[in-house]
């Protein structure tokens, strides 16, 4: 997978884009200064705090470790939260933008692509990513954003405007797990930190939501003409998404090096689908060069 040596400075991309499920930020941030707090009292009250824990314990030993080990784990939790906070914020802008960049360098070419797909558009980075090349190569191709809520769908196309690339967007409601097009439909079908949230109203874990996945990842390929390309860069369930490709016999299976997102694990997975039918199981290849 090719890497885009395009960069942008991160307070464009808030400005245009803003972020999801910014109440998780203003939680995580609410912790870190709460613990923090706690770790300065800990700090100028300490004797106080002292004797209280020598009301628990009987012994002056225990008390002042016990005091000691509240004020550290305090500490280490403010720090921890603090940093779970600034990744949160990296991944949902700079890096989410980073990984569209890479994820549109890993289709080697654009100026055949006539219709692209991106499942779960969201803010529209991915998208306008996708727009954004297609203007470049000077196609006269389209990408269109598909996503579960009519007032996102209606936000992403305000930021393909603002972008200059509106007339290479449209933006569908619909249901992922049936997508409303026809078999063959796109040239390229990408989707950027949004399958693993299919099912989750069943636990991520369960089988239920491995099976309402598993339906997305067949609706792609469904979708996907013969020769096109799929990109997925996703959380945690990537190797599920290989099995699935795999079973269903798709070809130049690529995944990448391990990339820490929202706090996990995240690959990205590229395929291509045969122009005929073949047997056996496809190739897996692990991509370092992302």
């Amino acid at each position: 997978m090719g890497k885009s040596n395009s960069s942008r400075d991160w307070t464009q991309i808030y400005a245009i884009y803003g972020m999801d499920q910014w109440q998780t930020l203003l939680f995580l941030l609410c912790h870190a200064v709460l613990f923090s707090l706690l770790s300065i009292i800990f700090v100028f009250y300490f004797d106080s705090i002292f004797h209280f824990f020598q009301t628990l314990f009987p012994s002056p030993s225990a008390a002042r470790f016990a005091a000691g080990f509240s004020g550290a784990v305090t500490s280490i939790s403010s720090v921890c939260l603090f940093f779970a906070a600034a990744n949160f914020m990296y991944s949902a802008g700079p890096l989410h933008y980073e990984m569209a960049q890479r994820m549109v360098g890993s289709v080697y070419d654009w100026s055949s692509v006539k219709l692209a797909l991106d499942i779960g558009c969201g803010r529209g980075i991915l998208l306008n990513s996708v727009a954004t090349q297609l203007k470049k190569t000077g196609s006269s191709g389209r990408v269109v954003g598909l996503d579960r809520s009519k007032r996102t769908t209606l936000s992403t196309l305000r930021t393909a405007n603002v972008e200059g690339v509106g007339e290479y967007v449209t933006c569908k409601e619909g249901d992922v797990r049936s997508l409303p097009f026809e078999d063959n439909y796109f040239d390229v079908v990408v989707s950027a930190v949004f399958v693993h949230t299919v099912g989750k109203e069943y636990g991520h874990r369960t089988v239920e939501a491995a099976a309402e996945r598993m339906r997305v990842v067949g609706e792609m390929v469904r979708v996907l003409k013969p020769g096109g390309v799929g990109v997925v860069w996703d959380l945690l369930h990537v190797p599920e998404y290989v099995r699935r490709l795999q079973e269903l016999k798709m070809e130049d299976i690529r995944v990448s090096e391990r990339v820490t997102a929202f706090m996990v694990s995240s690959h990205m997975v590229s395929f291509r689908k045969p122009s005929q039918h073949v047997v056996g199981p496809g190739e897996v290849r692990l991509d370092w060069r992302c």
